[in-house]
């Protein structure tokens, strides 16, 4: 089977970078993931993404050497287990509030005896090789989503669910929680808890991820010591990138908009 790269990329360099797509594209897909993101990451939660745009998103993706990776709408393990067969190599599952939850989502993930996965991975086969089978509960990575003082409170029983590659914390829904707004970078009690879960998964030597809202916050992110780092969305930098070409036709500045999700 392909060898899912991200977790030696991580491994050697203790950081690795995400793209996040939003886009229903299959052309904008291929475009990102040839700029040279460790993995690239298709938003079926918050992006106007359904399964069959999505398939040929994997596909432009697999064009190139970054790791294809989804976010499912849900914990919906028919959806999760869709997806994979159609060649994701992860799993970024949001809104794990429990343990319960983080168990559904490694069960439809692993194939028995490990968990309930059912087998007729038909595009895995083609991406991943015809001994994928044999590798794909070591290869497939998961990924569980920290959005809120709920699943930081669980987080303990969450984070010793068997199965869990790593968490992503989803630092908009996570401070809306603790009272702040989304779109500014959290403080108070959310940039505690945000340290907090990074801190505990990283004791239980856990991959740590966060969304964050550019290059500068990802930068300092890597710096705070979270290992996989996605630097917006695509949405968000296309827009930005059209404004500041506007602000430059009209001699103003223009910040940037955060599409953080």
């Amino acid at each position: 089977m392909r060898a899912n790269k991200l977790r030696q990329v991580i491994k050697d360099r203790n950081h690795a970078s995400n793209a996040w797509l939003s886009v229903p594209s299959s052309y904008s897909a291929e475009l990102v993931a040839h700029c040279g993101f460790d993995a690239v990451t298709v938003d079926l939660q918050h992006g106007m993404i359904d399964f069959g745009q999505a398939l040929t998103m994997l596909q432009a993706i697999s064009s190139t050497q970054a790791v294809p990776l989804v976010r499912p709408e849900s914990s919906d393990p028919v959806q999760i287990m869709r997806l994979l067969d159609a060649g994701a190599y992860g799993v970024i599952c949001p809104q794990v509030d429990d343990a319960a939850i983080a168990r559904a989502v490694v069960g439809a993930c692993k194939y028995p005896p490990a968990g309930d996965r059912s087998f007729g991975p038909s595009r895995g086969l083609l991406y991943g090789g015809p001994d994928y089978f044999s590798h794909a509960n070591n290869e497939v990575l998961v990924f569980v989503m920290i959005e809120s003082k709920k699943a930081v409170r669980n987080l303990d029983s969450i984070l010793a669910v068997p199965g869990i590659d790593g968490i992503l914390i989803g630092p908009n829904d996570l401070s809306l929680t603790y009272g702040g707004t989304p779109g500014s970078e959290p403080e108070g009690e959310a940039a505690d808890a945000i340290e907090f879960v990074r801190s505990q998964a990283a004791g239980r030597q856990l991959l740590t991820g966060i969304f964050c809202a550019d290059g500068a916050m990802a930068r300092r992110r890597i710096d705070q010591g979270f290992q996989l780092v996605t630097p917006g969305n695509d949405a968000a930098i296309l827009k930005n990138g059209c404004l500041q070409q506007l602000s430059h036709l009209a001699g103003t500045a223009v910040s940037n908009q955060s599409g953080g999700y």
